[in-house]
């Protein structure tokens, strides 16, 4: 398996809507919020602080990620998705060792994600490499957040 994550260009901000609009639909449905990101992520997202990473798996674009700046050394771990054709390769755990090495090399204090409990298999994994559940803010920009997770890097 050739596997490599690799930065954001904007080549690949199209490939990083699909995969997120592909994997909200498939779940759930695509919110205000998504469309504000997903639409413009390079203004949204990165013009922000943030960061958008991707698989590349065989020279093709098959997941992704993104780090939403929320505090100097603290961003949210989100619009992680994989291109269902490509799923069960672990590409998303790839996807998330890279992003908590991403973050320990930034030294920054934390992750947190949001996520929804009939996610089992991504609350599963997230668990496995050290989030925690902790309390959740009311009035979230998404319907669909019905956890809040952090891992602490400090």
């Amino acid at each position: 398996m050739s596997l490599s994550i690799v930065p954001f260009e904007s080549s690949y901000a199209t490939r990083f809507k699909d995969l997120n609009v592909a994997w909200l639909e498939k779940y759930f449905y695509v919110e205000p919020m998504d469309t504000i990101l997903l639409e413009n992520c390079e203004a949204n997202i990165i013009g922000k602080g943030g960061y958008i990473f991707f698989a590349q798996y065989n020279e093709e674009i098959v997941g992704c990620f993104a780090f939403l700046k929320v505090g100097d050394r603290t961003y949210e771990l989100g619009k992680m998705a994989v291109d269902p054709n490509f799923q069960g390769l672990k590409i998303g755990q790839a996807l998330l060792v890279f992003a908590i090495e991403h973050a320990k090399q930034n030294k920054w204090d934390k992750l947190i994600l949001y996520s929804s409990t009939k996610l089992e298999n991504a609350l599963y994994i997230y668990r496995k490499y050290g989030f925690k559940e902790v309390e959740i803010e009311k009035n979230l920009p998404y319907a669909r957040s019905d956890i809040k997770m952090e891992l602490l890097l400090i």
